[in-house]
């Protein structure tokens, strides 16, 4: 059975029948392996990194001593049978890799048999291309059950004789009727795995209004909770339409700076303090957080005669203040005060600079290039 193009991804592999994989297995939660180099590198352990449909990886034991590397597909110890994934990492980091895994014991991790065969693949791909319609079929059952979750993806094993369904809930959810149904419907072994939506928006993937890859979908793991805190301590408008990602959640990347943030505010001015001067008082507008700039208006609530200085500068002044002293203005302590730019008033100006006349430019007389040589002679002995 052969699969479109659009969900055929070239994995990087040289052999035979590993030339292609199926799914998006070089695009999400990549590796980079940067010890693929070093001599003997791939044979430091035994350990392989298999990634599987989207966002799920596995490690595995080369217990057969294989000439295995990135991109070849793997025929891997399941339960129950056997299922079939790329492989992604071999060598040291593998290791490293491990421990972010939390596998507490060295027994749960299985084998790997066999580099897949045609006919391994040939199951593969069968079993891939009843995802979709057991998904759309599976919520339909989930509705007729009147149960209050969300069925947002499918997979299959490699063999075809277990599927996992990926599903969202808010409360808990009775679903062992459900499992019955579908193995009735579909005549697999059923698993059920509860998923969030950040990890539902991971294993489908997108493009984020950074124009880069949803980071859930292409490295991001482990997932931290995102507060309104976090845009209220970088001075972000709370918008929640561009405060949201495309699971509809707050974007995981209103954490990654916020720690700079929080540490380049405490070397701000207060925001509720006013700025004594002579030119009048000041109060907040905004602030530029990591740049240390402070800018102050005149109106509280309003954009008025905006002034921009630094936070030494604004902290110079409250200490003045506190003294009772006031400088000339934001920028002068005394002497001689900047001079005002001179106000045009473009909207209710009279525009006068076309009434005035027009002077006339005198018209050169030109020499006429046409006439020949021998016109002015000829026209004095007509004479």
């Amino acid at each position: 059975m052969e699969k479109s193009k659009e969900h055929i991804v070239h994995v990087g592999c040289d052999r035979g029948l590993c030339h292609q994989a199926v799914g998006r297995q070089d695009k999400q939660l990549n590796t980079y392996d940067w010890l693929a180099d070093v001599p003997g590198n791939p044979y430091t352990t035994d350990l392989v990194e298999v990634q599987f449909k989207h966002t799920r990886k596995g490690y595995y034991h080369n217990v057969n001593n294989l000439d295995l590397k990135k991109g070849d597909i793997v025929a891997v110890e399941a339960s129950p049978g056997h299922d079939i994934g790329v492989v992604t990492l071999t060598g040291r980091l593998v290791k490293l890799q491990l421990k972010k895994v939390n596998i507490k014991s060295p027994d749960d991790i299985k084998r790997i048999y066999r580099i897949a065969r045609e006919n391994d693949i040939q199951k593969w791909r069968e079993a891939q291309a009843r995802e979709y319609s057991t998904m759309i079929e599976s919520r339909k059952i989930a509705k007729g059950l009147g149960l209050d979750m969300k069925i947002g993806d499918v997979e299959y094993q490699g063999d075809g004789n277990k599927a996992i369904f990926y599903y969202i809930a808010d409360e808990r959810v009775d679903f062992r009727q459900l499992i019955k149904d579908l193995a009735v419907a579909f005549h697999v072994r059923i698993e059920m795995k509860q998923i969030g939506a950040r990890q539902e928006a991971g294993r489908i993937g997108g493009t984020g209004p950074c124009g880069r890859e949803l980071c859930c979908a292409t490295w991001m793991k482990n997932f931290s909770s995102v507060s309104t805190n976090a845009a209220r301590f970088q001075d972000i408008s709370l918008n929640p339409q561009k405060l949201a990602g495309m699971c509809a959640k707050l974007k995981c990347c209103l954490n990654y700076e916020v720690d700079d943030y929080v540490e380049a505010g405490k070397h701000l001015p207060g925001k509720d303090i006013i700025l004594q001067t002579q030119d009048g008082d000041y109060h907040l507008f905004k602030n530029d957080i990591l740049a240390g700039l402070c800018t102050y208006s005149t109106d509280k609530n309003i954009a008025a005669n905006c002034e921009t200085i630094t936070a030494e500068r604004a902290k110079t002044i409250i200490e003045m203040n506190k003294r009772g002293e006031k400088p000339v203005s934001l920028t002068h302590d005394e002497g001689k005060k900047a001079e005002p730019k001179p106000h045009i008033d473009l909207a209710g100006g009279d525009i006068s600079r076309f009434d005035k006349a027009k002077k006339k430019k005198k018209k050169k007389n030109k020499p006429n290039n046409n006439r020949q040589p021998n016109d002015k002679k000829e026209a004095k002995d007509a004479k």
